[in-house]
């Protein structure tokens, strides 16, 4: 990360993606072995990690060996929100990036707090950095005549 470059938002999913896994494993703990992949599967839960500046989107991933991948906001197209019922009951949502990057076309944030919040403010990170790097979007649609 640049000096300049400043953290608008950083979090991971929420634990609640996990909600149906704790509660079988919960009824089956007497088996033991469940409950230890209810420990595995809020580990991993917690080490994935987003992390949004006014210039990328970084997402950390793994436990024991990590991976990380970078998207710069001005390749973001579109910014989709989505809210599940059952997480909108938790006050959660998805956010999906539609993106012109050949690696990561398409970008989900699972599961984050006060995803409106969020949209909106990876909106304007997105708008602010194509407006400092001189980027614009075009889109090229051909159309076939019979």
């Amino acid at each position: 990360m640049s000096a300049q470059e400043a953290i608008i938002w950083e979090g991971s999913p929420s634990q609640v993606t996990n909600l149906g896994t704790y509660l079988l494993c919960g009824l089956l703990f007497f088996l033991v072995v469940p409950v230890f992949y209810a420990i595995w599967r809020w580990i991993v839960t917690r080490c994935y990690r987003y992390s949004i500046s006014d210039q990328r989107i970084r997402v950390t991933e793994g436990v024991f060996n990590k991976r990380t991948d970078s998207l710069e906001l001005y390749r973001v197209k579109d910014v989709v929100l989505i809210e599940p019922f059952g997480l909108r009951l938790f006050g959660l949502g998805n956010i999906e990036l539609r993106t012109s990057d050949l690696n990561s076309p398409l970008l989900v944030l699972r599961a984050v707090p006060s995803p409106r919040e969020l949209r909106e403010k990876i909106l304007l990170a997105t708008e602010a950095r194509r407006q400092v790097r001189g980027v614009r979007e075009m889109d090229v649609s051909e159309h076939l005549s019979p």
